[in-house]
């Protein structure tokens, strides 16, 4: 299987689409993403930052045999964001479907 590079922006969109399903620790969000994105974990966890700090996730510890996780949750302006961005990738696309598919003409 080939693997695309995804842009930050749909990199936002996958995390907060796994995060919203449950509470995720980095790791975890970085195999789940990984599965249909060429990520890097020098990447993610920048992004991971970047939407905590805009307010999108919050983080709280747990410990797991011995060692502590940071597990991240996503927030109301966190499942706003989502919303938004999955109505931007629904565009993006259908767009791309009609240029594939031959539907969209100049």
């Amino acid at each position: 299987m080939y693997y695309y590079p995804v842009s930050a922006v749909l990199t936002e969109c996958l995390i907060l689409s796994v995060v919203e399903q449950q509470d995720s620790y980095g790791y975890e969000i970085s195999q789940t993403v990984k599965m249909v994105a060429s990520i890097k974990e020098s990447t993610l966890y920048p992004i991971l930052r970047k939407l905590e700090t805009g307010g999108y996730l919050t983080t709280y510890s747990e410990e797991f045999q011995g060692r502590k996780r940071k597990y991240y949750s996503i927030t109301e302006e966190g499942r706003s964001h989502l919303e938004y961005l999955r109505k931007e990738w629904r565009e993006y696309r259908d767009t791309i479907d009609d240029i594939v598919e031959g539907r969209l003409r100049k």
